[in-house]
């Protein structure tokens, strides 16, 4: 290989990072096939490694009986070509994420049932990280052979595609990842997410991204480091064991919002602002329920935001949490709602308060997600309005917090709910005036302004050019002819004096 190449330039340096990670690495391009072979498959059809699957499946399920792991195995690789891809990997996300529910009938005879875990999501060591280079993977037409594919327990949950420096990055989307897709669909059924790289240029998207929603993932921490486009940061910030787990487990979406199943992976601002904000809710009585602000421009996916940050709470800090949306429109509570419910977050009915009735029977019930328009807070009389709930688990989201959080409707909304924590979602930044925005929620707990946004093409650039207009006055004769159509119309004194006073200031 040429020592300016694709390999020794970007596929190398990649697989040793990936050591440096704690990833086992592996060159698959003189595979040997069978059980005792060098990943153990049967066939280059294989998308899944069903020999460190099994290991990983006994290893994480100690004690249980062996017919239960083999269903288990079983139901991981079946055949899902009769799938549309996005659903068949919502399939297979679903049983990685909860676990596969298996029944069979133990040595007593008697029917069990039990659920096998697939992946140890809280400690990443308890998982098997394999890098297999140069991996061929057969269709049912086609082979072809994939530059990096990351598999944890057997499973194929990244796929990296390198192209030389040379060459544009357009160009693994287009000439190879949408080949790879109609061929060897397999192994798109299990992916996390994508990586595509040039060296100098790397994107990360779902499996049913397009290219434009392929993003850069500049920053590998926090927000304040200085962002840089580079694969190392992307493998950093997202093949990292501990990120990774977090990504598929925590920022993963499936939205069917437009009418098509959609598969969504957070964006490096929303995985980092998100983190920001659950940092927050695990410091809940320290910071007296004062959560933060949260902001994120306009267009940058501020309510997939939202959805993540309730995810997480939900699958990672123990609790009974209700979360209450509040907006003070209209069309955004509209759009909101859809997008949870989309999504699969909205599981009861009728929990969109319909009236300030209906908010404070919501309210005093047990539920998971409540959406409502801060208006919903009015008070029927000129008395400080009643406590409805006394839970300290409700955390409310307020969009585009703004001035009417410091007037009676929110003031309302706190008695309703005084031991419940706030947090700050908004577009814009905080202006001269709105100090007590501060005093509320708290500081900024995330920041991505709109030069950010730009920068990641998130938002469409926005100019402002100043121009004076040219006014021109045609009419010379423009007094003579006003004064004509006073006299003509008959006007009494006083109506005159009126339509006079009408005049621009500056006509004589």
């Amino acid at each position: 290989m040429s020592q300016y190449g694709e390999d020794a330039l970007i596929e190398q340096p990649a697989i040793e990072l990936f050591a440096r990670l704690g990833w086992e690495t592996v060159n698959c391009f003189h595979e040997t096939l069978g059980t005792s072979g060098t990943l153990g498959r049967e066939t280059t059809s294989e998308a899944v490694l069903t020999r460190y699957l099994r290991n990983t499946l006994e290893k994480l399920n100690p004690g249980m009986d062996s017919e239960a792991i083999d269903l288990a195995v079983e139901e991981i690789v079946k055949d899902r070509s009769s799938f549309n891809p996005v659903q068949a990997n919502r399939e297979v996300y679903r049983l990685l994420k909860d676990g596969v529910e298996v029944t069979y009938k133990n040595a007593d005879d008697e029917e069990t049932d039990e659920v096998v875990k697939v992946i140890d999501w809280n400690c990443p060591e308890n998982n098997h990280f394999l890098l297999a280079s140069q991996l061929w993977i057969s269709g049912e037409i086609y082979k072809r052979r994939a530059d990096l594919v990351g598999f944890v327990n057997g499973i194929p949950l990244v796929f990296i595609e390198l192209k030389s420096t040379a060459r544009r990055l357009e160009h693994a989307y287009y000439d190879n990842l949408r080949d790879y897709k109609n061929t060897i669909p397999q192994l798109f059924w299990y992916n996390g997410f994508i990586i595509l790289s040039n060296g100098s240029q790397s994107r990360i998207g779902s499996m049913s991204a397009s290219w434009e929603h392929f993003a850069e993932w500049k920053k590998i921490n926090s927000e304040g480091e200085k962002g840089v486009v580079s694969l190392e940061t992307m493998i950093r910030g997202t093949c990292d064991k501990v990120k990774l787990l977090d990504i598929v487990e925590n920022f993963t979406l499936f939205s069917d919002a437009g009418g098509s199943l959609v598969k969504l992976v957070a964006k490096n601002h929303q995985y980092l602002g998100v983190n920001n904000a659950i940092e927050a809710v695990k410091k809940i009585r320290e910071n007296k329920g004062r959560l933060g602000v949260f902001w994120h421009t306009q267009g940058s996916g501020k309510s997939y935001s939202m959805l993540f940050f309730c995810q997480k709470i939900l699958r990672k800090i123990p609790g009974n949490w209700t979360f209450v949306i509040v907006t003070d429109r209209t069309e955004l509570d509209d759009q909101i709602y859809k997008n949870f419910a989309a999504a699969g977050a909205v599981i009861e009915e009728r929990v969109r308060a319909e009236s300030c009735q209906h908010l404070k029977e919501l309210l005093g019930e047990n539920h998971r997600m409540v959406f409502t328009l801060i208006h919903k807070f009015q008070s029927d009389s000129d008395c400080k309005y009643q406590k409805i709930t006394d839970r300290d688990d409700i955390i409310v989201l307020v969009d585009e917090a703004h001035r009417s959080q410091y007037n009676t409707l929110a003031a309302n909304m706190r008695s309703a709910m005084p031991n419940a924590s706030f947090i700050a979602f908004t577009g814009t930044p905080l202006m001269a005036g709105e100090e007590r925005t501060r005093e509320v929620f708290g500081d900024y707990g995330s920041i991505y302004n709109f030069r950010q946004s730009v920068e990641d093409r998130a938002t469409v650039p926005l100019f402002y050019e100043n121009r004076i207009p040219e006014l021109q006055l045609i009419n010379e004769n423009l007094n003579d002819d006003l004064q004509d159509i006073i006299d003509n119309a008959d006007l009494g004194e006083e109506e005159e004096r009126n339509w006079n006073g009408n005049l621009p200031g500056n006509i004589t």
